[in-house]
């Protein structure tokens, strides 16, 4: 009986030892509001795979209107109504910057059309000052050149986002101290297409998925210390991943999908063929796996030729004025009639029907 007494106290005074240390280490993770500082967002592994893609055979100009979030979904809180949305609201930045770092820059000459009415205004602002203070009611090319255009529009937008596609946990107690965990996996679908500014037609298409994964991992302890007094110790620490974090690397992720399906259909090509060839076949086995089909190798191009090419706009130059002929002075103004032309008929009359008709019977003349 003894024996016993004294192997319980020995656990009891563990478990309260275990326990103030999982406090003190739960108080000294808590950090000051202010500590950390702002740094750059690193680059990750599927960045870096972005901007390691092969060069192009030649830089592509691209416009992109907007990336939304068609999902519709407002973040779940229990037993509270909220407003905010389950997602990023900025795909479209998100996606400018992704193309950006396509081959460090090297693959997409990107056009923000996402506020497009801002330029616009900007433009009209400089056309109403010089027309006011320089009286320049058209504004020279060198001034106000033309705006580039693309021959491939950027479309898409964050599709799907789908909350506890696989919940789990674990966890031991003895003696009421022990710890657990749980861990939870959402996903969130973007979709990107490349349209053809001429025709219309969806060049090439691309889902990709992203799971984001939430991990949380406590400890504790409840036990009676004595007859009348009680133990209860909690710490814990949880991790979850940033959605807007989860949203870039699926953004990025598709425009790697969307280069190498590109070059398959012929709508652009790499500049080494054996790296890209290289990077195509890599990109197949992801897609594919051990399912790759004999057309998977063939796939037909795109009714749309060439619609990568784009026509720049030069402004027209500036015409030689020649010198106008002086006209003749009007009748008016020279105060004599012309001379008549021949066989002109002056007045109302011809000339040589100017004789009076013959008098009527008991017609007075004069």
């Amino acid at each position: 009986m003894r024996t016993y007494r004294a192997m319980t106290r020995r656990v009891r005074a563990w478990a309260i030892a275990t326990a103030a240390t999982l406090v003190l280490a739960g108080c000294q993770t808590v950090v000051d509001p202010g500590i950390y500082e702002p740094t750059v967002t690193p680059v990750t592994a599927q960045s870096y795979n972005l901007r390691t893609l092969p060069a192009p055979a030649k830089r592509i100009p691209v416009a992109v209107y907007d990336f939304p979030d068609l999902t519709g979904q407002y973040k779940e809180r229990d037993n509270v109504q909220t407003l905010s949305r389950a997602v990023t609201q900025g795909g479209a930045p998100m996606l400018i910057k992704a193309l950006q770092d396509a081959g460090e820059r090297r693959w997409f000459s990107v056009l923000d059309r996402a506020r497009l009415d801002d330029i616009l205004k900007e433009r009209q602002i400089v056309t109403e000052m010089r027309r006011i203070y320089r009286d320049e009611q058209k504004i020279p090319a060198s001034v106000l050149p033309p705006l580039a255009h693309a021959g491939i529009i950027m479309q898409g937008g964050i599709t799907g986002y789908d909350t506890n596609v696989q919940t789990g946990g674990v966890g031991v107690r003895y003696l009421g101290l022990g710890p657990h965990g749980r861990w939870q996996l959402d996903s969130v679908t973007v979709t990107l297409r490349a349209v053809s500014t001429n025709t219309g037609e969806v060049l090439a298409s691309v889902t990709v998925h992203k799971d984001i994964a939430s991990t949380a991992l406590q400890g504790g302890n409840f036990s009676f210390i004595e007859l009348d007094k009680i133990l209860e110790v909690e710490a814990g620490v949880s991790k979850n991943e940033p959605k807007q974090i989860a949203v870039q690397q699926a953004i990025e992720k598709a425009v790697v999908a969307l280069v190498v399906e590109g070059t398959e259909l012929g709508i652009w090509s790499f500049a080494d063929r054996a790296a890209g060839q290289a990077a195509i076949d890599a990109y197949r086995g992801e897609k594919y796996g051990d399912r790759i089909t004999a057309a998977a190798y063939s796939v037909p191009p795109p009714a749309t030729r060439n619609p990568a090419d784009v026509v720049v706009t030069a402004p027209v130059e500036p015409r030689a004025s020649t010198p106008r002929r002086p006209r003749p002075p009007a009748a008016a103004e020279s105060g004599t009639p012309p001379p008549p032309a021949e066989n002109e008929v002056v007045g109302s009359i011809p000339a040589q029907e100017r004789t009076p008709p013959p008098a009527a019977p008991g017609e007075v003349v004069g």
